[in-house]
Order: C-alpha cells, then sequence, then structure tokens
C-alpha cells in the first residue's frame, strides 16, 4: 500500500512539473508575441522556438522511450485531425531545413523552384515511397524467426520502420550514434539507416554523400525533402471521402471577396502551394502544405486568410502595411 503511494505522488509530481513547463512555455511564447513588433515575423519566430523546443523533447523522448511504434502511430494518427501541422512546427528535420534557410537569407540568394507539376508529383510519390516501405517486413516476416511481437521494438524484419521516424533523429544523441567527436555521439536525419543498410567502405561513404546531397538540396530548394518525406504523409484525403467530410479539423481558410491575387501567398510559402492562391476561396488546405501559416503571417490584407480549428477561427492575416489600433 505504501509503495502504491509513494508511485501515486511520483506520477502526481511528474504531472505538476508538466504543467508548470506548460504554462512557463506558454507564458514566454506570450511574451514574445508582444515584443516582436513586426508583424510578419511573429508567426516565423514562434514557430522556431516551438521546434527548438520540440528538438530537446525528441532528444529525450527517442531514447528512453522504447515503444517507437506508439511513436509513429501517434504522428500518423495526428494527421488525420490536424494534417501535417507537425512537419511545420515539431519535426526535427523541418528546423535543420529551416536553419539552412537562413543562413541562405544573409547571403542573400534567392531559392530555385521546382517546376510546379513535378513539385505535385513529388507529394504523390511519398504514398509509394511510404507503401513500400510499410509493405517490406510482411514480405521478409516469414522467412524471419524471430516473433512478430519483436515489431514493438522495431527488430527483426520490421527494423525497416525505423526509416520513417528518421527525421526526428537529432543531431547529438545520448547513446550510439554515427560518429564519436570528442566524447560526443553525433548522428543527422537517416544517417544511422544509411549506414545499417550499407557494408564496408560504403558505410562511411553513403552517409557523407546523403548528408551533403540533403543539405546542398535543402540549400538550393527550400524544404526540398518535406516535399516528398514518407513520415510526412497526410491523411486529410479522408476529408474527402463520404462521412470523414469533418476531417482533418484544422483548415486554412480564405475569403475570395478580400483577395486581390497579389500572389504574396504564393511567393512566400516554403513548399511552393499554389493552391493557395489559384483556388477562389473557402478551405484551401492541400496535402503539401505543413501549416507554417507563413502565407497568413505574410498576406497584407486583413482576414483574407485564416487558420480554423474545429470551424473556429484561431489566427487571422492582417493589414501590415498599417499600424493597428492596439500598436
Amino acid at each position: 500500500m505504501a509503495e502504491i503511494v509513494i508511485i501515486s505522488i511520483e506520477i502526481l509530481g511528474e504531472i505538476l512539473r508538466w504543467i508548470i513547463a506548460i504554462t512557463l512555455f506558454g507564458a514566454g511564447i506570450l511574451i514574445i508575441q508582444i515584443w516582436i513588433k513586426d508583424k510578419t515575423k511573429r508567426i516565423s519566430y514562434t514557430r522556431i522556438i516551438i521546434q527548438l523546443v520540440s528538438l530537446a523533447f525528441f532528444y529525450f523522448l527517442l531514447f528512453s522511450f522504447p515503444w517507437l511504434l506508439i511513436i509513429l502511430i501517434v504522428i500518423l494518427v495526428l494527421t488525420i485531425f490536424i494534417g501535417r501541422f507537425f512537419c511545420g512546427w515539431v519535426c526535427p528535420f523541418g528546423l535543420y531545413m529551416d536553419v539552412i534557410t537562413i543562413f541562405r537569407k544573409t547571403l542573400k540568394k534567392r531559392y530555385l523552384l521546382l517546376p510546379i507539376s513535378f513539385n505535385k508529383f513529388l507529394d504523390k510519390f511519398r504514398y509509394l515511397i511510404f507503401a513500400i516501405i510499410f509493405a517490406i517486413p510482411f514480405i521478409i516476416a516469414p522467412l524471419h524467426s524471430q516473433s512478430f511481437q519483436l515489431a514493438l521494438f522495431f527488430a527483426g524484419p520490421f527494423k525497416h520502420w525505423t526509416i520513417f521516424l528518421g527525421p526526428l533523429e537529432t543531431l547529438i544523441v545520448p547513446d550510439s550514434g554515427a560518429w564519436v567527436i570528442y566524447g560526443l555521439n553525433l548522428s543527422y536525419p537517416y544517417v544511422r539507416d544509411v549506414m545499417f543498410y550499407s557494408t564496408g567502405f560504403f558505410i562511411q561513404f553513403n552517409s557523407i554523400l546523403f548528408i551533403l546531397l540533403t543539405f546542398v538540396g535543402s540549400f538550393l530548394i527550400r524544404r526540398l525533402w518535406c516535399r516528398f518525406c514518407p513520415l510526412g504523409l497526410s491523411f486529410a484525403v479522408l476529408n474527402k471521402v463520404k462521412g470523414f467530410s469533418w476531417l482533418p479539423i484544422v483548415h486554412l481558410d480564405k475569403s475570395e471577396e478580400k483577395c486581390t491575387k497579389c500572389g504574396v501567398c504564393k511567393r512566400v510559402c516554403p513548399t511552393q502551394v499554389t493552391e493557395v492562391y489559384e483556388n477562389k476561396g473557402g478551405n484551401v488546405s492541400t496535402s503539401i502544405c505543413t501549416h507554417c501559416f507563413r502565407c497568413v503571417e505574410m498576406c497584407p490584407y486583413e482576414g483574407c486568410l485564416s487558420v480554423k480549428v474545429a470551424g473556429k477561427s484561431v489566427l487571422s492575416s492582417r493589414n501590415w502595411l498599417e499600424p493597428s489600433e492596439t500598436e
């Protein structure tokens, strides 16, 4: 009985610590929002802060939580309700690419743009990549002697599914990383998977080549990997199926009356979403969109673009060309 009481007190203490941490984090975001005078940067700065906090969270989660399959399921299920919000605000790999974007801006270099048709092809191609990786274990599982239950730990033939969690890899990891330099275990998204499936000389060669390709690619094209990342697969397509029209609950909404076709939303989008500009009005969400809301932040027309959660507007574009009465 005493042990149960002690455990209960520890659980309550842990919950209390999380509540305090979340409260302080929310207060910090509010202070930053008040402090930043440039309205065209508020969402972007807030997003970067949340990405940094998420990076620290994944550093501890992925290497202290053994049920990795649950993490994957949670991420995929979330896309049913909130689309690719995870990609724009939480994903560590997305943060790394955003840092590259900041570096590129300091050099005042323009990004290259992909042909729209090819960009949309990459978005559809992610579903094929996901299907192939997901199917591999079931093809080779009958040939494997280990128990199906080991899939929960990604052991045996189900090791392939760790590829889905590649974008969550932190640059410094608490356990054995890809490289050990000055006592630090260093890694990079997907690198340990690349090394696992390589042999001999190609272990280091393939991993370095992968890093160079993704770094250079992200330097030339904004959020390149996000355009075909299998973890970024969105089940938002369910809202087009009868009976599931209420999914997802996060929508990007456009007012046709207030839109002047200035093209700002199309120019600032990191993944070259064109639907926001092209569609007349209403729900303009698309599977390519990572919900970074940069278009809402930069739209110069009051209430033209808005983010709706369960039908209620939580964020709207503002006329940043003129100061508001409260500022």
